[in-house]
């Protein structure tokens, strides 16, 4: 069962960090890009102005909506290996109680942190998406 423990400390919250890296990289990546668009550019086409700027927003969204259920599975997985190892040497020990749920809660709070930024990076960016499309429509409506 030593493996679970692994897979839960490094597996897990492995990667719920790197899910972080990536959504930190594509807000940064997405807010320069939005800066710099220019409605007037695009005069033809509202469509082609709208697929430009909404790239990588459903890798955004994705990464917070999911973050949390990685976070919960990292949870469950700790909490099974607390009952089993309970279990199998047959007394209850404390401690090793403690570290198996402290191990479940660092999943689920690493997971909310992952979640929480990346919704409100998705929501900064939806907006200056709109923004950029009614700047398009006011220009060519």
């Amino acid at each position: 069962m030593a493996w679970l423990v692994y897979l839960v400390d490094y597996g897990i919250v492995g990667l719920l960090i790197l899910l972080s890296i990536i959504s930190l990289a594509i807000f940064i990546e997405r807010w320069v890009v939005l800066k710099k668009i220019d409605p007037a550019h695009y005069k033809g086409s509202r469509r082609i102005l709208e697929i430009k700027i909404t790239q990588k927003l459903g890798v955004l969204a994705s990464i917070g909506s999911n973050a949390p259920y990685i976070g919960l599975l990292g949870t469950v997985l700790g909490i099974m290996l607390t009952f089993y190892t309970v279990g199998v040497e047959g007394y209850i020990d404390a401690t090793r109680i403690m570290v198996g749920l402290a191990l479940a809660l660092k999943a689920t709070a690493i997971g909310l942190v992952v979640a929480i930024p990346s919704i409100v990076f998705y929501n900064i960016l939806l907006r200056r998406v709109k923004v950029i499309l009614l700047e398009w429509d006011d220009l060519h409506g």
